[in-house]
């Protein structure tokens, strides 16, 4: 890389991700595929006015966020128009506000992973967050709790998330960010070697939930405002590495 070059980086994928988290959330609320499949068959399952056919809202439920970068950000915009209460878990102490009703740091982790519904994991892949959440954690989560990590895979301990899943420890985790991906000689295999895919309250997907129409619409804008910044002797965005003179 000349030393003249600016490095900048290139997000607009957390729109997408803030998404699909809540499109999983949404989900397990309102379930409208399975309303759907029993009355194609004939059976009013969730027909109003009985009890035992009520289903939930996502209003005064907890969403647990360990990180508050742009992804973290995002997920809170979103899960507060659903009048969710939002704690953040974050290296750097994150003040209360209109977004965040409730904020930890790092050495408090162990009262976090019990305040709330939902838990999304959206740390970068660290030494310091390898296994960030383990079975401590896990044991420490409400029952009902639902885990999605849309981070890294490894920021949560493969063998503990099995585990906790399949011993039902907390109710269930949407998983877009694995173990396993696939390589030139293995394009189909399966995201772990636990059987994952063998359970019934785990959701799969194959690392999607930022890669839509508009993460490439919005990273096509920052690289082509970055070149013109650059041409024009303007400040760049995103800048990872400053570089010299570009005419040097």
């Amino acid at each position: 890389m000349p030393a003249a070059a600016t490095v900048c980086n290139c997000f607009g994928h957390e729109q997408a991700i803030a998404e699909y988290v809540m499109a999983g959330i949404l989900a397990r609320h309102v379930p409208l595929a399975d309303a759907d499949s029993e009355l194609r068959k004939g059976h009013w399952s969730y027909w109003a006015g009985a009890p035992e056919r009520v289903h939930d809202e996502l209003a005064e439920k907890t969403i647990g966020l360990l990180g508050f970068g742009h992804i973290g950000k995002a997920i809170a915009v979103r899960a507060k128009a659903f009048e969710m209460k939002v704690h953040v878990a974050n290296r750097s102490p994150v003040p209360a506000s209109e977004r965040v009703d409730r904020s930890f740091t790092l050495d408090q982790l162990d009262e976090f992973w019990g305040s709330a519904d939902f838990i999304v994991v959206s740390v970068p892949l660290t030494a310091e967050t390898t296994g960030i959440v383990g079975k401590e954690a896990f044991d420490a989560m409400r029952p009902f709790a639902v885990v999605f990590n849309v981070g890294r895979g490894p920021t949560i301990d493969e063998t503990a998330l099995y585990a906790a899943l399949r011993d039902n420890k907390i109710a269930g985790a949407v998983i877009d960010t694995w173990y396993v991906y696939p390589s030139p000689d293995k394009p189909d295999v399966l995201p772990s070697i636990l059987p994952f895919h063998e359970l019934p309250n785990v959701v799969m997907t194959p690392h999607m939930s930022g890669w839509t129409s508009g993460t490439i619409r919005r990273r096509q804008k920052t690289i082509a405002d970055n070149v013109l910044s650059r041409a024009a002797g303007r400040p760049c965005t995103n800048v990872v590495r400053e570089g010299g003179s570009a005419d040097s």
